[in-house]
């Protein structure tokens, strides 16, 4: 069977110095909590330009040295939707941290995620990226 939905491209990338991950806490309703940065890949740029350009956008850093480690995907039944995450890590970063709109992005120690309220799935997200 050919799936006949809408097929949504995004990107998510950790971005670490050391045991420190930065974060956003995401202002959206529809997926609130601890998040990594990340957005929609528009159709005029590849995947790695989309993980620069959401990454600048969303928490002021200049990323490089992108390493893709997989990918996350979700369906939302009801509106036939699959979303497709390509991920990234980099420890490749230059400029000043700044939150967004999408929330505010602050540095934590990877072993105190369990202290925070996380958005639904970034448990499996983390998983992925770290494996």
């Amino acid at each position: 069977m050919i799936y006949k939905g809408n097929i949504h491209l995004t990107i998510m990338c950790l971005i670490y110095d050391g045991d420190k991950i930065l974060v956003q806490d995401r202002k959206k309703l529809d997926w609130p909590g601890l998040n990594l940065p990340g957005g929609h890949v528009e159709i005029d740029e590849s995947i790695e330009e989309a993980c620069i350009r959401e990454i600048k956008e969303e928490t002021g850093l200049e990323v490089s040295n992108l390493v893709r480690v997989g990918y996350y995907e979700w369906n939302i039944l009801e509106t036939h939707d699959r979303h497709l995450a390509l991920l990234f890590k980099t420890n490749s970063f230059k400029g000043e941290i700044k939150s967004s709109s999408e929330g505010n992005v602050f540095w934590i120690n990877k072993n105190d995620l369990d202290k925070y309220q996380l958005s639904l799935d970034l448990d499996k997200v983390l998983l992925e990226i770290l494996k």
